[in-house]
């Protein structure tokens, strides 16, 4: 996304598309004002509705609805925001767009007015993407975690951070700058003692993150095996509905069907594919490239077998390594023939189906290779909790929401690089090395941190931020 010249008033709807009892068009920038009255008249008090006749630039009536003004810099973006509340009929708002537009409006990038909140002070780039995770969250917990980041959680812990690195900094420094003071920075005995202190606060802040990054991201979970062991089964017992075609017909499943549920609250979209086995039906083996291709771009992948198959073809004798290669025959050496037909890197749990034919409870072991295994029946849902425990623990999620802030996989990565040069810069005062290495070690600490909230920042991480943002927030 380009970013426009702070004296561009820019205009969206703010409300989702398609007919609703009311909608919201929303103004931003320099000329907001001046537009608004041009379409509905003279404006009300700051923070007060009133009801006007919204006109086109011939005078025709497009609607009669409510005005507010925001003046700046008290307002979402710290510019004057007009919003307009019409009847939520299309027609309405395209009408009410166009006008503005021709009048001198320009039509808003995805983000624009939370990006404009940002680099007006209004937030911190951590609060701004808060409104994202809200806006998009799939359940309570993750609605709850992305108001404490949105309400400055995250932003507070990463700040008093950067603060305390600040203040080491100063303490390590004072001996560089000032040695004939005789200040050694070697000898400062509470130095330590802090960095300690801000490893352990950020290891909090991470976990509190991590959980967030859960509640908000969810996992992706691929079911693989070969046909009939009961996919399709257990991707209607997870979703509780039919959501996938079940029949005793082998290779019924020939795409991919994706369904997206909560587990006690987290999110997980479960991926049923088509059954893998050799075939030389076209459209089949299409089914099973991407199938391959899905299993490759999950985080956990459920291989399925019949409960009480102990044989070793059940993939029908043959793995499949990689997507687009021919299937390669099976050594009789390979102590487990099902992981040989995975990407390498995907962790894998070993589901055994139907174990209420088979005459075995269900339960859960591992195997030799230390890969979950659990026993289930998707037809009855004996074993299914087992389940969801399991994709839970993969996935770090407790199911208590309590103190997780919404976070994302860069928040993550950046404390991640916080700390590692936090741990360096001690370790190398405690080995008495060099002292500007360790000044410039905690340098780089506060620089990544700052790149949570907006600190420290390029116009290409903005781009890419606020272009996953919806039209008209």
């Amino acid at each position: 996304m380009a970013l426009h010249a702070d004296s561009d008033t820019i205009v969206a709807r703010a409300t989702p598309s398609g007919r609703g009892g009311v909608a919201i068009v929303r103004l931003s920038g320099q000329r907001a004002r001046e537009l608004a009255e041009g379409v509905g008249g003279r404006l009300p008090p700051v923070r007060e509705a009133e009801l006007r006749a919204l006109r086109d630039l011939d005078g025709g009536l497009i609607d009669r609805g409510l005005v507010l003004w925001f003046q700046a810099p008290h307002s979402f973006t710290g510019e004057d925001v007009v919003e307009f509340h019409v009847h939520g009929s299309p027609v309405v708002v395209e009408m009410l767009l166009g006008v503005l537009a021709q009048s001198g409006a320009r039509p808003a990038d995805p983000g624009e007015f939370s990006q404009r909140a940002f680099l007006n002070g209004r937030m911190d780039l951590a609060q701004a993407e808060a409104i994202a995770d809200l806006i998009a969250s799939a359940s309570a917990e993750g609605a709850r975690a992305a108001v404490r980041s949105l309400e400055g959680e995250l932003s507070a812990g990463v700040t008093a951070l950067i603060d305390g690195l600040a203040a080491c900094r100063a303490r390590l420094e004072a001996g560089l700058d000032f040695p004939e003071e005789g200040i050694d920075e070697f000898s400062d005995p509470g130095l330590d003692a802090e960095l300690l202190r801000l490893l352990a606060a950020i290891d909090e802040l991470h976990e509190s993150a991590a959980r967030g990054r859960v509640l908000r991201d969810g996992m992706t979970l691929v079911i693989a095996g070969a046909p009939n062991v009961g996919k399709s089964s257990l991707l209607n017992r997870l979703a509780g509905y039919e959501a996938a075609i079940v029949t005793e017909l082998p290779g019924t499943t020939r795409d991919l069907v994706r369904e997206d549920i909560l587990v006690d609250g987290m999110p997980v979209r479960v991926v049923d594919t088509a059954g893998l086995r050799a075939s030389d039906d076209r459209v089949e083996a299409e089914g099973m490239r991407r199938a391959h291709a899905a299993m490759q771009a999950a985080d956990l992948v459920v291989l399925m077998r019949e409960a009480g198959d102990d044989s070793t073809s059940y993939l029908a004798g043959r793995v499949f390594s990689r997507p687009g290669q021919a299937p390669a025959p099976l050594g009789e050496a390979a102590t487990d023939p099902a992981a040989a037909a995975l990407p390498d890197g995907i962790p894998v749990l070993h589901v055994h189906n139907k174990i209420d034919l088979a005459g075995q409870p269900a339960g859960e072991t591992k195997d030799v290779a230390g890969n979950g295994v659990i026993r289930l029946s998707a037809l009855t849902g004996d074993g299914l909790d087992l389940l969801r425990e399991h994709l839970k623990r993969v996935a770090g999620y407790t199911g208590e929401a309590g103190g997780a802030c919404s976070a994302r996989s860069r928040h993550l990565e950046a404390l991640d690089r916080g700390r590692r040069h936090i741990e360096t810069a001690r370790i190398a005062l405690l080995e008495s090395a060099t002292a500007e290495l360790a000044a410039e070690d905690l340098r780089l600490a506060q620089q990544a941190l700052g790149e949570i909230t907006g600190e420290v920042t390029t116009e290409d991480l903005l781009g890419r931020i606020f272009s996953e943002f919806c039209i008209g927030k």
